[in-house]
């Protein structure tokens, strides 16, 4: 039965190698620009030590290596990469040989992890074929992609030039087969290929278009521009848990409020958040409308993203800025701000906005039972923080501070604040911990360490320096026979 396996296991290997083997003889390769050293800033030292090693090792082994799509860009740019990805020729079983500190990943496409000191994760890819990039292939959206091929053929299939650059480190030049650097150099996001038929087979690359526009403060070129404008619609045929990653994490970029204006100029901020379609040209708050206000808001996650991003903080929950921002929504759909109920009307208005999360948000975004609820709880609970702020009462109420949704719901609060009154969050809010205050609680720690006795140990909790007693109390019954003798 295993031999069965095997064998048809080794004729699948070899229909895809002669297919791909037949695509690579139809198309000839293009010839590259090479940009040498002294033509563009990037240097060795400028490279994450841990992508330096996989890629001497790689070419040690006999395998072209590359630097490859964002961290390419960062670096060219002048930035610091956030992942340092690499490409090479080696099939993904060399490279597992190559490194023991490795396991595989990905379904339609198998990429190497490698793993090094602090969980730090090299991402490593075999060079994809030409089939993948759909230039002559299938219609089929999100069609398999499973085949190898070359430098050129792995450029073409890219979602943008920007990041379609490879940084080879033997010569230290780039390598760009599609016009990146040019676009670079011009600040302008450009699709690959034809934008219709990029966009037709994976709808998601207009997302990554408008986030790199919108993160780097570039253009998007011309026709790529119109394609989307015209196919925004067609993200509605991504599955839904597609479309709330990239949602989330334009949310913790920083440039949200860029990326914003972007999609309501194309008209594909609706179509991630279809709930804003028929509210955001109302009036949300007194004269101000629902648009106006929903810029506030974007502002506000950015600022908070940006600080908790340069202090160290942590990071704030999915749930939190997806809630934050359906607040202008919210403020139309059921007059939010203004609300001022107790009791069972209070529970039941909280029925009433969960329902409407789960029909116009939650299946669209594919969210969580527990997400929605949360999200409910930090909307529903906004207008009682807001009135007691209004009353001028001092501090919060105890009955309020013990209730397990408190720290959130005040965070929530003080983000609010921060929209309409311009009233900074406090650090102690966003779990950002100033260095004074830190090396303060280190030296509190270390003075109630153990004192180390004559021996160079530390005494275990349990010790004693009476020989009668443990945890500094006297056995009362031998103290007793003591006093009879």
């Amino acid at each position: 039965m295993h031999r069965l396996r095997r064998s048809e296991r080794h004729i699948q290997d070899m229909t895809d190698l002669k297919k791909q083997a037949a695509d690579e003889s139809t198309v000839s390769e293009t010839a590259p620009r090479v940009i040498p050293p002294a033509e563009h800033p990037i240097t060795l030292d400028m490279i994450d030590r841990d992508a330096l090693t996989v890629l001497r090792r790689l070419g040690e082994a006999g395998f072209a290596a590359y630097l490859v799509g964002g961290g390419v860009r960062d670096l060219y740019l002048g930035g610091t990469p956030k992942d340092f990805d690499i490409s090479t020729n080696a099939r993904p079983g060399q490279i597992r040989k190559l490194f023991r500190n490795s396991r595989t990943i990905g379904s339609r496409f198998r990429l190497v992890q490698v793993f090094f000191h602090k969980n730090h994760v090299i991402e490593v890819s075999t060079l994809r074929s030409l089939s993948e990039h759909d230039l002559d292939g299938p219609q089929a959206i999100l069609a398999p992609n499973n085949t190898f091929g070359t430098l050129d053929q792995d450029a073409q299939r890219r979602d943008l030039t920007i990041n379609s650059l490879f940084f080879e480190i033997e010569n230290k030049t780039i390598i760009d087969y599609v016009g990146g650097i040019d676009d670079l150099d011009h600040s302008l996001v450009r699709i690959v290929g034809d934008p219709d038929r990029r966009i037709h087979n994976d709808p998601v690359r207009m997302l990554r278009a408008i986030r790199h526009a919108a993160r780097n403060n570039f253009r998007i070129e011309r026709q790529s521009w119109q394609t989307i404008c015209e196919q925004h619609h067609k993200l509605s045929l991504c599955p839904p848990s597609r479309l709330r990653d990239e949602l989330f994490r334009d949310l913790h970029g920083g440039y949200f409020k860029a990326w914003l204006e972007l999609a309501l100029d194309s008209g594909l901020f609706f179509d991630i958040l279809p709930l804003y379609e028929r509210t955001l040209c109302e009036k949300a708050c007194g004269d101000e409308s629902c648009c106006d206000q929903l810029r506030r808001v974007v502002a506000v996650i950015d600022r908070l993203t940006m600080k908790v991003k340069e202090s160290g903080g942590q990071p704030l929950h999915n749930d939190f800025l997806v809630a934050f921002l359906l607040i202008p929504w919210a403020n139309v759909r059921f007059d939010l701000i203004a609300q001022r109920l107790k009791g069972a009307a209070a529970f039941q208005f909280s029925k009433k906005l969960r329902q409407a999360l789960d029909e116009e948000i939650g299946a669209q975004l594919n969210l969580r039972r527990s997400s929605r609820q949360e999200m409910v709880t930090l909307l529903a609970n906004l207008p009682f923080f807001i009135q007691h702020h209004q009353e001028g009462d001092d501090g919060w109420p105890k009955w309020l501070r013990k209730k397990s949704y408190f720290k959130k719901c005040s965070l929530f609060f003080a983000c609010w604040q921060d929209a309409v009154a311009e009233q900074e969050v406090p650090d102690q809010l966003l779990d950002i911990v100033r260095p004074a205050a830190v090396e303060g609680s280190e030296r509190r720690a270390k003075g109630r360490r153990g004192k180390r006795h004559s021996g160079g140990g530390v005494r275990p909790a349990f010790s004693s320096k009476h020989q009668d007693g443990i945890f500094g109390l006297k056995n009362r019954m031998s103290h007793g026979k003591k006093k009879n003798r």
